[in-house]
């Protein structure tokens, strides 16, 4: 009788392993199908920005300078508003595709467009006064005027974010964000040839440079535009509709509740960036943290397809009730993403002084980045954790909570260590950087609290009284133009 219970009892293990590594299979299945193409267009669209900065930083060490001051300061000031407040259409958009409410999701990519729209034209000022205002928080003249001049440049560029953020997290919650890889690959791939043909053929150096930025940032949002419009999403969009303009104040509300999350978040680089600059040689320290952060967005950027493919797979499941599905979609997100951070470690370790001459030919700025090799390594390790959990936090609308963790770890704890470490100490650019790793060890502790206490069965409920908040029935939400119009 033992034998046989003790037979009974491996076949059951066997069957329990065997049915976890089903489940496990084909969770995985579900998160690469939003991560993969979201990793693609991530890496191409930041691709372009480093690819130009790399161009730039042979062109000129006070340009490369006066570029990362705007693309670290200037742009991700701006982008992280309009990334955060678009962050409120994946929430929607996933948990009214996990309901059903499918006709719902082009009504809220709408509403998206038109308060991303109006917040963009009132930030302009930071990219028109983009001179006086980096003279006016200290940087070197030439570099403030070099800044300035690269700023307005950015304009053209920075309204490409308004379409592309929330078309891509409109078209992810129906997982049907493969087309965004394609057509961002062909962005990245035509940008090179574009880029060499205005700064050395046309001989525009440092204008030609970023005009290709912004030629090969909108053709991205033009071929977006042709795939919705065209017919591919049928039951998300309808056509334009003035419904759009009902209960914008609820998306407003959520939308800055987003937008100070990732805000919060994108900044806290540039306020490091600021410190750099104003090192001894502020020059060599700006080129050299910038080159290292935008290394580290570049790997962050494969991460976040997974806070992308985080906020999808646990909004769809709070939208169809199931509170058990998002635990495991939890575990299984995070062990894929620990394991390629990992990766990522062990070849920043290696390869870290190699890096550096890719984005510069001066050996003062590679040599000041060998130095942050193993730091930089860290930080990309630590990159494989908390955007998963700001994924989770996104899916589930806990956006404001998580602005809260932000703000008191990155700039009550972070930038301050920073300063400390850099200006106190023989470490200068190091302390910096230590700071930043501060501040984002703090933030990932904390929010992995905030997520084990979380009661998922409440959120649910919460998912389901949000929709229902915003919802309208097809047939009293009058199209005014549609498609084929």
């Amino acid at each position: 009788m033992d034998d046989e219970m003790q037979t009974k009892l491996i076949q059951q293990g066997q069957e329990d392993d065997s049915d976890l590594k089903r489940r496990i299979w084909v969770e995985s299945k579900k998160i690469w199908r939003v991560a993969l193409p979201g990793i693609i267009a991530r890496v191409c669209a930041f691709g372009t920005i480093v690819v130009t900065q790399s161009f730039i930083g042979h062109i000129s060490e006070t340009d490369l300078a006066g570029y990362a001051l705007v693309q670290a300061l200037s742009v991700r000031f701006v982008n992280g508003i309009l990334l955060g407040m678009s962050s409120a259409t994946e929430t929607l958009c996933g948990q009214a595709f996990g309901a059903g409410q499918n006709h719902m999701m082009g009504i809220y990519l709408q509403r998206s467009w038109i308060v991303d729209l109006i917040t963009l034209t009132i930030l302009l000022p930071v990219f028109i006064f983009g001179t006086q205002i980096f003279k006016l928080v200290g940087e070197e003249e030439s570099i403030a005027n070099s800044g300035g001049y690269i700023s307005l440049w950015f304009i053209p560029f920075v309204y490409n974010f308004v379409f592309s953020l929330t078309i891509q997290m409109y078209l992810q919650a129906q997982s049907k964000n493969m087309i965004i890889a394609w057509i961002s690959i062909f962005q990245f791939t035509i940008h090179i040839p574009l880029s060499l043909l205005f700064i050395y053929k046309l001989n525009m150096g440092l204008s030609g440079a970023m005009l290709a930025l912004s030629f090969s940032s909108w053709f991205l949002v033009i071929g977006e535009f042709i795939y919705i419009f065209g017919g591919w999403c049928p039951h998300s969009w309808k056509g334009f509709t003035v419904a759009a303009f009902k209960d914008l104040l609820p998306v407003v509300k959520l939308s800055i509740s987003s937008g100070v999350m990732v805000c919060l978040e994108l900044w806290y680089n540039a306020f490091l960036v600021l410190l750099a600059g104003y090192m001894e040689d502020a020059e060599v320290a700006i080129a050299a943290f910038s080159i290292c952060l935008n290394i580290n967005v570049w790997e962050l950027m494969i991460n976040l397809g997974f806070l992308g493919s985080a906020c999808v797979r646990v909004a769809n499941e709070l939208g169809r009730g199931n509170a058990k599905a998002v635990k495991f979609t939890i575990k299984v997100l995070l062990g894929t993403s620990i394991t390629i951070g990992l990766f990522f470690f062990i070849l920043c370790l290696t390869f870290g002084k190699k890096l550096a001459y890719l984005f510069t030919s001066d050996v003062r700025v590679a040599d000041a980045i060998s130095d942050l090799s193993f730091l930089l390594s860290f930080s990309v390790l630590l990159n494989s954790v908390y955007p998963v959990l700001s994924g989770v936090a996104v899916g589930a609308g806990m956006q404001g909570a998580v602005a809260v963790v932000n703000f008191v770890c990155y700039y009550l704890i972070g930038i301050p260590l920073g300063a400390l470490l850099g200006y106190t100490t023989t470490l200068e650019v190091k302390g910096i950087w230590i700071g930043l790793i501060g501040g984002v060890i703090t933030q990932t502790i904390t929010i992995i609290y905030l997520i084990w206490r979380t009661d998922w069965d409440d959120q649910v409920k919460k998912a389901s009284e949000r929709l229902g908040r915003f919802y309208l029935k097809l047939n009293e939400d009058p199209y005014e133009i549609s498609n084929e119009s």
